[in-house]
């Protein structure tokens, strides 16, 4: 299914190839000279680019399509799965900011490591490689899906290019260059969604005529996602923006405690209309276009649109790809090389740079090793986002409970969270509980139970 007209096409075609082009230079143009500079900015990052970068990091193509898919299905309460950002967000300034900043590390592994040890660290770091990969691979197809859907280009070519696009951006500059052309892509997605929601509101003649023509349910706060399903998006939410590697990662390149601070806090203010915005074309795609698969709930008001609107938009919705694309590969770059490559190799700056820009190269074209078998591995992201939540669970602890400080017990419960959860996701989430439940629940048990038999045993 092509929405455009193949006129339309090519001029959107001939636009996307320059904007790649021009961003590509401008990343060459911005890009670090030293592996602090490609690791952290050099910490001279603003604070409100800092803000965008980790709103947009954390809301790509998978929240701009998926959302409105949802809100198709189950009404205007699918927005509360950026909300649920927003949440997290605000959460994420008040509580955590200034002591992971604190640290002086820009690893969430590295910042465990202060309070368990070099093993935790490992641990928690290859969970997170783990994860990141599965995200990177989900948004290279969802990012191929729209190029397939938009130009009619075949799947394997479009993540090629993606793969090819997003590598250059982040190999060459690190975070020097992908804070600026993250604000690039930033401000072109957040004109898309505007302007697809204005191109639905003109459709639709008004909310008012869409509110007569579908169920209640459709404007209610839960309509049909469910209390439970909100609470779940909720809890995975603030849990893995806790965790999540960019966002640390982003957060340690502002000069100082107080600017990561109102990066969170910015990051908040830009997620919450955004959600509400794409569940408001979900919905109004469900009253124009009944009977279109709820997939394409977004991308059917692109051959609704003049040719201006519909370049800026295809740009758009591509920028949301690069974004997640470069922000997950840098993050497993500085996992592998602060965690694994530097402490067992001890290199010179130049070396370490040069060994960087190589492994990101490598971590930027792997995903194209598994795009054949993308349907059994895509289903592990969901998984692989409920174990955010126990690194979370195992952060929060470090930080605010200083009696839990076993590395033993750290380690068991986040060993044991990523057996029982890989277990109870591949059972099929048995009984109606969720896996985040489960990550979520289990490292605290474990937690508690390994501390209480501490102290027992130094009695």
């Amino acid at each position: 299914m092509t929405f455009m007209r193949h006129s339309m096409a090519m001029i959107v075609l001939v636009a996307v190839a320059c904007y790649i082009i021009v961003t590509a230079w401008l990343s060459y143009r911005w890009r670090g000279n030293s592996n602090e500079d490609f690791m952290q900015g050099g910490r001279q990052i603003s604070f409100i680019v800092v803000g965008i970068m980790i709103f947009s990091n954390y809301n790509g193509i998978m929240a701009i399509i998926g959302t409105p898919q949802r809100a198709f299905t189950g009404g205007l309460a699918a927005s509360w799965s950026l909300i649920a950002a927003g949440i997290g967000f605000f959460l994420y300034g008040l509580f955590f900011v200034k002591r992971l900043y604190g640290t002086g590390s820009f690893t969430i592994s590295g910042a465990i490591r202060k309070k368990y040890g070099r093993s935790t660290q490992l641990i928690v770091s290859l969970i997170m490689i783990y994860a990141m990969l599965m995200l990177n691979l989900n948004t290279y197809i969802s990012g191929a899906s729209v190029l397939h859907e938009i130009l009619g280009t075949k799947l394997p070519l479009a993540m090629m290019l993606i793969a090819v696009v997003s590598t250059i951006y982040f190999s060459i500059g690190g975070m020097k260059s992908v804070a600026r052309t993250t604000l690039i892509h930033t401000v072109m997605k957040y004109l898309c969604v505007l302007i697809i929601a204005v191109v639905a509101w003109r459709m639709a003649h008004g909310i008012h005529r869409v509110s007569i023509g579908l169920s209640h349910y459709y404007f209610t706060v839960t309509g049909k996602v469910g209390v439970g399903t909100i609470i779940g998006w909720i809890l995975t939410s603030v849990g893995a923006i806790f965790s999540t590697q960019t966002i640390a990662q982003a957060i340690a390149s502002t000069s100082n405690a107080r600017n990561a601070q109102r990066a969170a806090y910015s990051a908040c203010l830009l997620v919450l209309p955004f959600g509400i915005l794409l569940g408001m074309i979900g919905v109004i795609a469900r009253f124009l276009f009944p009977r279109i698969n709820p997939l394409y709930a977004l991308p059917v008001f692109l051959g609704h649109m003049n040719t201006i609107a519909a370049v800026i938009c295809s740009i758009g919705l591509l920028a949301g790809v690069f974004v997640g694309v470069s922000s997950c590969g840098l993050a497993v770059v500085a996992l592998f090389i602060n965690d694994f490559y530097i402490p067992h190799c001890h290199p010179q700056p130049d070396k370490q740079l040069r060994v960087t820009r190589i492994t990101s190269i490598i971590v930027g074209l792997l995903p194209l090793v598994f795009m054949f078998y993308v349907p059994n591995i895509l289903a592990l992201s969901f998984f692989a986002k409920a174990l955010r939540v126990s690194i979370a669970i195992v952060a929060v602890m470090a930080f605010y409970l200083p009696t839990f400080n076993s590395t033993k017990v750290a380690n068991a419960a986040l060993i044991g969270t990523t057996v029982l959860t890989t277990v109870w996701f591949i059972l099929g989430n048995p009984f109606g509980i969720n896996d985040t439940y489960i990550a979520l629940i289990t490292p605290m048990i474990v937690m508690v139970i390994g501390n209480m038999f501490k102290r027992f045993a130094t009695r």
